[in-house]
Formats: C-alpha cells, structure tokens, sequence
C-alpha cells in the first residue's frame, strides 16, 4: 500500500516544479478560475443527499450515476473529510449508495436515483472504483463505520463477479448485442486476466483483456485485501483478493507487453489471448497514461516510461495535435477531439516540468469563458466540445492543487 502514497508523492513533487516553468501569467490566472469552479462542483450540482441517507452523484448533464465516475469525483474530496463534517457525510453516504447498487446487480455500470439499472456494460473498473473511494476515505479518516454488513455483501459480489469473468468462457453467463462480435464478444484465448465486455469509456472492447483495467484490478484487490483482513477480519475472502491480484499480475506482464519498433516493450491496450494485441489508449481512467497514477507502477519503469512515449505519439491513433493542444482523445467522441481527462493525467504522471507547463497551457485554452472542463473539445478549435457539464475532469482538476503551484510562481 505505501507504493501508492509514494508514487503519488513524486507525481505531485513533479506538478509542483512547474512553478518555475514558462506557463503565461494570464494562463495561471484561467488556470486558478477553472480550480475554484471545480472545487465546489461536486457540492453545488452533482451530489445529492438522499432521503435515505446516501448520496447520489451524477455524472453531470446525464442524470443518472455511474460507480466509475462518482468515486472518481469525490477520491478529489476524500482529504477535506477529516476536517469538514459536510464532505465526511457527503462521502459516506455514496459509499453505501454504491454497496446497494452493487448488490442490485454487479453488472450494471450506471443507476438511477431511484435504483434502477440504467446501463448494464460490464466493465471491471466499474466493480473497483468504488474499493478505491472507501479504501481512500477510511485510510485518510479512520472512520471504519462506512464498512457495514451491506458493503461487505457487495465485496462478496464484487470478487465473485471478477472470479467468475477471469474464466468467462466456462463460466459467465453476461452476455450483451452491443459486443463487437454480437453477444458472445470476440473470440479469445485463457490468459489469467479479467475479461470485459466493454473499456472505461463505455465503448465495446476490441479485445476482451483489457490491460489498463487489469492493472487496476491488481491494485484494488490489494487495497480489498487489506480491507477483508484488518476490518471484516475474514481471511478466506483476503487471500481470495490477493491471490487474483498475484495472478492478474502476472497475465499482465506475460500476455500483455510486445515489442513495438522504435519503442521498445510496452503494454498493449487490449490483448485477446490468441496473440493479437491493439496498440493505442483512451482517454477515459483507467489508461495506460494513468498505470502510476493508479498505483500499478512507478512513475519511472522502463515499460511504463516506452508506453507513454508511444501514447503520446502520432503512433497512438487517438493521439491528436492541432494548432491549440495535443492529447488523447476517444472512439467515444469524435476524431480530434482532446480530453481534458487524458491532458490533466498527462500533467500528473510527468516529471518533465517543461511537459506539465505546456499541457497546463492546453487546459486554459480549452476554457470557453465558463471556467469549466468539458468531456472533449477540439484540438484546432477549443469552442467546439463535448458534454457542457461533465463532473469527472473538473474534479481529477483538482488534484493538480494549482493555488500552490500558482503560488509557487
């Protein structure tokens, strides 16, 4: 567990050098604008404290809760719960709105304020972001109260569901028309890895092993091991969590790395088992981009170090430049189209302050007078965007800390 904090640690070590970098003084000033806006989004319109006492999070102009992408914008917030009573309640309250979503239906991606299934895409990291939001709340807290018998039911369903995918061909019964491939997905070969139906953008996988999502699934489990072992004292469904984790691990390093030219070893986007690999990121977290960010790697491993030169580069093709930002975009938007998401990771896995100075001078150009980041927008004409309200890149926003940076200058 102390390899996150640490990694973590350098990547903010490195967001704070770029103080000294050439970023445009009216730059910093859009770039503190669009903080303050995204630091009280999360209370102003996206979470909502329910009658029952759990909060709902929407994803911003759908109405409706994604698990990925509400513990993505409140993990921003996890660090004010210690001093701030409104932000602890805030918290706890989507945490067991999740644990019921889960035992609703583990497959499901997106509900409903009412608890209906709104989307039913399975994609692992929707079963894992929200072990990382109460991982990070009770580390950061103490508070063990969120840990309730509902949420350990729903860990219960989570490690089933992950068990039951790694050997999907023999004992999954998910099925979906919008697979490419038609119900059944792809042909695929037995790797050791968690098979996915569909990526972290909502998008249909080309290959069912997705390796980002698997990176994250090593990652969490871990976190759940800790959790079954220190707080529900079960140590049966611990090692289950840890033994998944060592053997997605070990998949990931066997089937998910190739040889590319020019570039060396780096991990593929999505693998099939049967010696196929698609070669690209997305946007969307988990992504490649994001593997220290995330806690799989350190920031400077020879792989991951040949893997971001390849996603950064015209050899990625959702890798966009044009006169106004370059970045990585999505099948999910259209083609030259930039995210903010994928900018913001860029800036928070660099070490080059020079890197982070330019990508920080991307984001103010984006900003279209509101001081709010979209889902995308168009690298040669930043006017031209995405979703006006998206919750998520406004919140991972803030993890830059920009008043310390702007401070910092």
């Amino acid at each position: 567990m102390m390899r996150f904090v640490c990694c973590r640690a350098a990547l903010f070590c490195a967001a704070i050098v770029v103080c000294v970098a050439a970023v445009a003084p009216s730059d910093f000033a859009t770039l503190s604008e669009i903080y303050t806006q995204a630091s009280n989004e999360a209370y102003s319109r996206h979470a909502v404290i329910e009658r029952d006492g759990t909060t709902f999070v929407s994803s911003g102009d759908i109405d409706m809760e994604w698990l990925r992408d509400s513990s993505a914008v409140l993990v921003a917030y996890v660090p004010q719960a210690v001093s701030k009573p409104v932000v602890r309640s805030m918290l706890r309250g989507a945490i067991a709105r999740q644990a019921k979503y889960i035992t609703i239906d583990p497959y499901a991606n997106a509900f409903t304020e009412d608890y209906r299934v709104g989307e039913r895409k399975f994609e692992v990291d929707s079963l894992l972001y929200p072990i990382r939001l109460a991982y990070r709340y009770w580390r950061t807290t103490g508070d063990r109260s969120i840990f309730t018998p509902e949420l350990r039911r729903a860990y219960g369903l989570v490690l089933q569901v992950l068990r039951t995918e790694q050997h999907h061909a023999t004992r999954s019964h998910y099925r979906s028309p919008m697979l490419i491939g038609g119900d059944d997905g792809m042909p695929f070969g037995y790797t050791g890895m968690i098979w996915t139906g569909f990526r972290p953008s909502d998008d249909p996988a080309e290959f069912p092993y997705n390796i980002p999502q698997n990176m994250f699934a090593v990652v969490e489990l871990r976190e759940l091991t800790s959790i079954e072992r220190d707080v529900y004292h079960d140590e049966r469904l611990a090692e289950e969590a840890w033994g998944l984790s060592v053997q997605v691990h070990d998949a990931i390093e066997r089937y998910g790395v190739v040889f590319v030219p020019h570039f060396g070893r780096i991990y593929a986007y999505e693998v099939d088992g049967l010696g196929h690999a698609n070669l690209m990121d997305d946007a969307n977290v988990p992504s490649l981009l994001s593997a220290p960010y995330i806690g799989y790697v350190d920031v400077h491993d020879s792989i991951y170090q040949a893997t971001r030169r390849f996603v950064l580069s015209p050899s990625d093709p959702y890798f966009y430049q044009g006169k106004d930002a370059a970045g990585i975009g999505s099948a999910h938007t259209p083609r030259g189209y930039v995210w903010p998401l994928a900018l913001i990771m860029e800036a928070l896995t660099s070490t080059d302050p020079a890197e982070t100075a330019r990508v920080l001078s991307y984001l103010a150009a984006s900003d279209t007078g509101n001081h709010v980041l979209h889902e995308s927008f168009d690298a040669n004409d930043p006017k031209r965007f995405t979703r006006a309200d998206f919750a998520w890149p406004n919140a991972l926003f803030t993890e830059l800390h920009v008043p310390e940076i702007v401070g910092g200058r």
